[in-house]
């Protein structure tokens, strides 16, 4: 069995912005640089893809794309918005392939741990910034700091004090908690 997700990117009304089809658009207009060729890439028409911008502007409120016309540097390029959006997007995609599609993270949530390298030990900070969390452990006779998402933190409830278990995995280490 395998584990199989969609990631949409919302607005504060709870309505898509972007999701996979509409990030491949965005994207193929950044690495072309022209709306046709962009089109052309995806396999949409031109007008299909002025009618999902327009619904990504609309969502997310303001302009992802600008238009230049004639002189060499013509095309169509992103706003700062449409390449936050992209960011973004790539962001959660990665925290997605590191956590739901990696198999150790099903063998946490089950408790069976493979992963030989188990280390009990106490946390000693917990710093949340962005998506991601730093989790400083004290494991004796030293510190082991563990990156992991904040998403991840805030599920685990981790806290100054805790006691966790650092669980090394090649260059990762994962947090395991009683």
């Amino acid at each position: 069995m395998q584990a199989k997700t969609k990631l949409w990117l919302i607005n504060n009304k709870d309505e898509p912005i972007i999701g996979e089809g509409k990030v491949a658009l965005l994207r193929s207009i950044l690495e072309e640089g022209s709306l046709n060729k962009a089109c052309k890439k995806v396999k949409i028409s031109y007008k299909h893809a002025w009618l999902l911008l327009k619904e990504i502007e609309e969502s997310a409120g303001e302009p992802v794309i600008i238009k230049k016309r004639g002189g060499k540097a013509q095309g169509t390029f992103l706003t700062e918005r449409g390449i936050n959006l992209l960011d973004e997007y790539n962001a959660y995609q990665n925290i997605l392939a590191k956590t739901v599609y990696d198999n150790t993270f099903w063998e946490v949530i089950g408790l069976k741990i493979s992963a030989r390298n188990q280390m009990k030990g106490k946390i000693i900070e917990v710093e949340k910034e962005g998506l991601i969390a730093k989790v400083k452990i004290a494991i004796e006779p030293t510190t082991v700091t563990a990156v992991i998402t904040k998403e991840a933190a805030e599920t685990l409830g981790l806290k100054k004090d805790d006691k966790v278990m650092a669980i090394i995995k090649a260059t990762e280490v994962m947090i395991g908690k009683e």
